[in-house]
């Protein structure tokens, strides 16, 4: 069995719109699935677990989609500038990262944040913005990356071409 890939959904009541958001202003490229249903390329992602408790989960949160960015100031600048998307309120640090919520049409919301911890994803660009000190950034443990082991390799005394030859002369 292979997974190849998630397939993200988002339910609004203005589909076009939300459509048109990711299409114009985030720049994902797509296909069209036909009668103008947009399917999104999403930018490279990751999956975490959270406990079922606390807030979120409370107020019946059982999964949420969050964009991710190296620069949330920026970030928001550029999208405050672009029709049809909200940004709610100012950003908030977390002390794991520092997020906002996003308003789409339709009633959707999402989270836009800039993570402080390690991230799974290994391409991604870092961030050219001021660093936090090590000791403001609450310590995170690097993603462990699950890779087949590569065979060992075994030394062999295997004689050369030349000594070979000399055997079999002799």
């Amino acid at each position: 069995m292979a997974i190849v890939g998630i397939h993200t959904l988002v339910y609004t009541s203005e589909p076009a719109a939300v459509r048109a958001i990711m299409r114009d202003v985030f720049g994902w490229p797509h296909v069209d699935a036909g009668d103008g249903w947009l399917i999104f390329t999403l930018p490279p992602a990751e999956i975490g677990v959270h406990p079922a408790e606390g807030p979120t989960f409370e107020s019946g949160i059982k999964h949420m989609v969050s964009l991710m960015c190296d620069d949330i100031h920026s970030t928001i600048r550029t999208l405050r500038s672009k029709p049809g998307l909200e940004v709610k309120g100012e950003p908030k640090d977390e002390g794991w990262g520092v997020t906002v919520m996003l308003g789409l049409p339709g009633g959707l919301s999402m989270m836009l944040y800039e993570p402080r911890h390690a991230t799974a994803i290994s391409d991604r660009p870092r961030a050219k913005a001021k660093k936090a000190k090590a000791a403001d950034r609450p310590t995170a443990r690097k993603p462990v990356r699950h890779q087949k082991a590569a065979p060992k390799r075994v030394a062999t005394t295997r004689p050369s071409a030349r000594s070979r030859a000399r055997r079999r002369r002799s």
